[in-house]
C-alpha cells in the first residue's frame, strides 16, 4: 500500500494519505506535507519531539496535528523525518492525539523545497472502514 499520493490543484498543494489504521494515515499524511518542505527521506531521524493534540472532531484534529510541524519548525527548526507513534483516543470533549516525531534540528545540510504556510479544511476528507483509512488535505504554499 503507498503511503500518499498528491492530487491536482490549481493553486495549492492537495494529497491523500492512506493507512491500515487511521493513526497510520494521520502519520502518512505528516509525511506526505514534510515531503513538501524537504527531500523525501533526507531528514534524519536523530530527535524525538513529542506532540499532542485536541479537536472536537477528527477533521480539527488533523488541521491541528498537522499544524504542530509547521510551528516546530517555524518555531523551534526542528526539521521533520517520520511519526515513530501515534494514537488516537475519543475523549468527553472530541479526540486527543499523541505523537512522537522524529527529525533533526534544521541547518544547511537539508535543503528546503517548499513553504507550507497552513493546513486548511478545504476539500478536507477523512474515510476509515475496516482495516483500512484514508484522509485528504490541502496545504496552503
Amino acid at each position: 500500500m503507498k503511503k500518499y499520493e498528491f492530487l491536482e490543484h490549481t493553486a495549492d498543494a492537495k494529497f491523500r494519505a492512506y493507512g491500515k489504521s487511521l493513526e497510520e494515515a494521520f502519520s502518512n499524511a505528516a509525511e506526505a506535507m514534510a515531503s513538501i518542505i524537504f527531500e523525501e527521506g533526507k531528514v534524519e531521524p536523530k530527535l524525538n519531539k513529542a506532540i499532542q493534540a485536541e479537536g472536537e472532531d477528527l477533521k480539527s484534529l488533523l488541521v491541528k496535528f498537522l499544524g504542530e510541524f509547521i510551528y516546530l519548525l517555524d518555531a523551534e527548526g526542528f526539521a521533520f523525518s517520520r511519526v515513530a507513534s501515534l494514537t488516537i483516543n475519543k475523549t468527553a470533549g472530541g479526540y486527543r492525539l499523541a505523537a512522537i516525531a522524529k527529525g533533526d534540528k534544521y541547518s544547511d545540510k537539508y535543503e528546503i523545497l517548499g513553504d507550507v504556510k497552513a493546513v486548511t479544511y478545504n476539500d478536507m476528507e477523512i474515510r476509515e472502514e475496516k482495516g483500512r483509512a484514508w484522509v485528504q488535505v490541502v496545504v496552503d504554499i
